[in-house]
């Protein structure tokens, strides 16, 4: 966690909307996320957030506002889009692995193919970082024979592999076993602890209160509420915050 809150935010939301159809499921949405600050985005399902995620890396169109990633305009579409973007993490509920190559070939790709890193360097960063998840040991081995846990934490060293500044992580572990839940937030808390900005869309309130620096509570396409999370959590100030609390806590 850092104190540096320098005045260009690392990721920039300025008046975002978004529809599906009639559906208003960005309502001029302003965010700011500092280098090294870790945001995780709560709210009930439907609220918005994995659309705000996805937004902010062009992943869905934006109707009108602007984001940007480290001072630099999200372009809609070309070349300076996949430049940009390529500053930008994205780990997803389902792993997206390349199910036909080798866990090692599948978090080298990236640097090799998009920012033409030679191959021996590529596999020597790419076994370190997964050794730094704790899969060092399946790199030669298929995606389908490894748990939905350890799929994950290759989905975070493949993203890690392309050196971000900024991590996006869309709900990953909401597909994943209970046991195997720990075991790719224990990765997301250290990636935390090391600086990494982060951008966590989640329902694991546990992760929210050990590594968030600040909590963004979202409901029906808006940002309701934000603060840090011990002020969220024993404290909520609004009424949708307080009825979403409440219900987590009754289960």
């Amino acid at each position: 966690m850092t104190t540096d809150t320098s005045a260009t935010a690392l990721v920039s939301v300025k008046g975002v909307n978004k529809h599906y159809g009639q559906l208003h499921v960005l309502q001029n949405i302003n965010l700011d996320v500092s280098k090294g600050e870790v945001v995780v985005v709560i709210g009930p399902s439907g609220s918005g957030k994995s659309t705000l995620c996805r937004a902010i890396n062009r992943l869905e169109t934006i109707e009108d506002g602007e984001i940007f990633i480290d001072g630099k305009k999200l372009p809609e579409e070309g070349k300076e889009l996949a430049r940009l973007r390529a500053d930008v993490g994205m780990v997803f509920q389902s792993f997206n692995l390349f199910a036909h190559k080798t866990i090692l070939e599948n978090v080298t790709l990236g640097p090799m193919k998009v920012k033409g890193v030679d191959k021996a360097t590529a596999e020597k960063e790419a076994m370190a970082l997964l050794e730094r998840v704790g899969v060092g040991h399946q790199a030669p081995k298929l995606p389908a024979q490894l748990s939905g846990g350890q799929q994950q934490r290759v989905a975070i060293a493949r993203a890690l592999a392309m050196k971000p500044k900024v991590m996006l992580f869309d709900e990953p572990t909401s597909a994943l076993d209970p046991e195997m839940i720990n075991e790719v937030l224990d990765v997301m808390v250290q990636l935390a602890k090391e600086g990494m900005t982060m951008i966590v869309v989640t329902h694991e309130m546990g992760f929210a209160r050990k590594a968030a620096d600040r909590v963004v509570f979202m409901a029906d396409g808006q940002i309701v509420e934000q603060a840090k999370p011990e002020e969220f959590f024993t404290n909520p100030q609004s009424s949708r915050a307080k009825d979403f609390l409440s219900k987590l806590l009754t289960h």
